[in-house]
């Protein structure tokens, strides 16, 4: 749908300011890291220390005798640490490091009586402190997953540089230790106890507080994520959703995807005014939102203004997975970001579909064959299924979810049957001439959720995987033809990422370039059902709407790309129980999610 967005009188350049990373942040998150590695290097290595280096070396924290190397050690990895959150601008990285640079000198006073060292190390201090009102970025959502990822990433890591710092004094090895036992060395040594590699001279009280010094970080660093207060990621509150359903009530035909913002595990931004509305989720520090503004669309600048405000609060990435040609134009404008097509959505006018003519005719031949096999459909609102009815449909939809991973989040609703979706369709098939399984005669489920008051969306396809083929074919087209009665005249399919790409390619005439990408995108398609999600659309002729990826600069594209696939359930980094061991309850059952084939649509 083309819509005229009125140009604001003051639009929000502000915007602009986003939280685009400033100079010095970036100059002095790179400093930490360098002096960082350099302390790690004077720690570890003895010639490093006795080097032409030996110059840079005398600035840093510690570099002589037991103490100042495991001191220096822990300074570099806690300097490494720090890094990534200075460079976002963090207000507790900027903390810490305040605090630990002051430490430094004292080190180096104590153990070193190194004037130069003090005076270096306040001199790293004073840009932090003159700088301070750029480190002012508020935490990220964060769990007590977070410790256990800290313990298991910090010991891997010390468990290695152990080994190098066991391994660098060779000349003063006492035997030829083997690498078991060297890593058995490390080990005990992680926990503070003397292991079976003896050295020569004071190299051994060296490596043991070094060892000591890495296994003590470990646990600190640990011990304190595990007990620091949480930031859970904000959900979608009742008065939220309540406000949100509201919009989508006045203005919900504008956009395909606007029903899917009710996703209670969204946040939301509303435009000062009320009328308008952002929805997004925060993954691996990028703040993505999906599909265009919710409401008014002169109000969409105030929500779009919010979503900035809160992005550079935080010091978040900003991105906006599928949102519409005009939904990119007011993004674009008003905040200075970038666009970059995506792919393209199948939207289905009803009252042009039919089943006649050469073009239909694989549809149409594969639907008579499945009707003729005993299959019937149905085709009805939520508000219409009984609870029973309905508690069978969600369970067989989980249970013939095709990944143990639930996906979906920018082009899935997430629940199935919720009394406020009374409104979505439910297009079921059945078999009742064979004997009943788990699910009675049901045999497939199609989802769809409203799409203004005369459109739906189409949000998952489920099927029992001992059906005949055809049973997504078969409930599309069931779902087409019932919807007039319905009072519905436009139906949204799947997304097809780079169809136009696609569609060139394959054409005579097409360039080595354009071949090439295409031939890409095809091996690509193992994993992610590109061609086949764009074959499978297609041969229901549809018209093909854009829709776009808004980001702030090329160099945030693959983060934000792994965010989306992260948040679409294509990238698991947490460490999630055993599918038999989770808890299954009503509101779980409830809460059934997209399948690979509808999720592909915001890869």
């Amino acid at each position: 749908m083309s819509v005229e967005v009125p140009k604001r009188s003051h639009p929000v350049q502000r915007a602009l300011r986003g939280p685009r990373p400033e100079v010095v942040p970036v100059l002095i998150a790179r400093a930490c890291a360098l002096v960082g590695l350099l302390d790690i290097a004077a720690g570890v290595f003895p010639r490093f220390r006795h080097s032409r280096m030996h110059s840079v070396a005398e600035v840093l924290p510690g570099a002589l005798g037991p103490f100042a190397a495991a001191l220096s050690l822990s300074s570099g990895v806690l300097l490494l640490l720090l890094a990534h959150g200075l460079r976002r601008r963090k207000r507790r990285a900027w903390r810490a490091a305040v605090a630990l640079l002051p430490a430094g000198a004292v080190a180096q006073l104590t153990y070193r009586h190194s004037l130069l060292g003090v005076l270096i190390s306040l001199a790293l201090l004073a840009p932090l402190l003159r700088h301070r009102d750029q480190f002012a970025a508020l935490p990220d959502p964060r769990s007590r997953w977070r410790a256990l990822a800290n313990f298991v990433l910090m010991g891997a890591g010390s468990l290695v540089l152990g080994l190098v710092i066991v391994s660098v004094h060779p000349h003063r090895l006492v035997g030829d230790p083997s690498l078991a036992d060297r890593i058995t060395h490390v080990l005990y040594g992680l926990f503070g106890f003397e292991g079976p590699v003896d050295y020569q001279g004071d190299t051994s009280w060296t490596v043991a507080f070094s060892l000591g010094a890495l296994g003590l970080l470990t646990a600190i660093t640990t011990i304190y994520l595990a007990f620091r207060p949480e930031h859970p990621a904000a959900r979608l509150t009742e008065e939220d959703e309540a406000r949100l359903r509201v919009l989508l009530d006045k203005h919900g035909g504008r956009d395909s995807l606007g029903h899917f913002a009710l996703r209670r595990d969204k946040a939301v931004v509303f435009s000062p005014s009320g009328k308008a509305a952002v929805t997004y989720r925060v993954v691996s520090g990028v703040m993505l939102a999906s599909g265009d503004p919710i409401g008014d669309v002169e109000a969409w600048p105030g929500a779009i203004e919010r979503f900035m405000d809160e992005a550079t609060a935080h010091s978040w990435t900003p991105a906006v997975m599928g949102c519409s040609e005009t939904g990119g134009e007011v993004w674009t404008r008003e905040t200075g970001l970038d666009a970059l097509e995506l792919g393209d959505e199948a939207v289905v006018d009803v009252a042009d579909f039919s089943l006649a003519g050469r073009a239909m005719r694989n549809v149409r031949q594969m639907v008579k064959r499945i009707e003729r096999a005993g299959y019937e459909t149905r085709v009805r609102r939520v508000r219409d299924l009984g609870e029973a009815e309905l508690e069978r449909i969600r369970r067989a939809a989980e249970d013939w979810r095709g990944t143990d991973t639930e996906r979906g989040f920018s082009m899935a609703l997430g629940r199935i049957g919720d009394p406020a979706d009374g409104d979505c369709l439910i297009a079921t098939a059945h078999k009742t001439d064979e004997r009943p399984g788990p699910y009675g005669d049901l045999k497939a489920v199609l989802h769809f959720v409203p799409w203004g008051t005369d459109g739906a969306s189409l949000d998952l396809m489920r099927r029992d995987r001992s059906a005949d083929p055809g049973m997504n074919e078969l409930l599309i087209v069931a779902a087409l033809q019932a919807a007039p009665k319905l009072g519905i005249a436009r139906v949204s399919l799947n997304f097809a990422m780079f169809r136009s790409a696609l569609a060139r390619g394959e054409k005579i005439g097409a360039g080595p370039v354009l071949r090439a990408w295409r031939g890409l995108l095809v091996f690509l398609s193992r994993w992610f059902q590109i061609e086949s999600l764009y074959k499978f659309n297609a041969k229901f002729q549809p018209r093909w709407e854009p829709r776009f990826v808004v980001y702030r600069a090329s160099g945030d594209l693959p983060r934000i790309g792994f965010a989306a696939m992260q948040a679409e359930g294509f990238v698991d980094i947490a460490l999630p129980l055993p599918r038999f061991l989770r808890r299954r309850t009503p509101t779980a059952r409830a809460c059934t999610h997209v399948t690979a084939e509808r999720s592909v649509r915001a890869a």
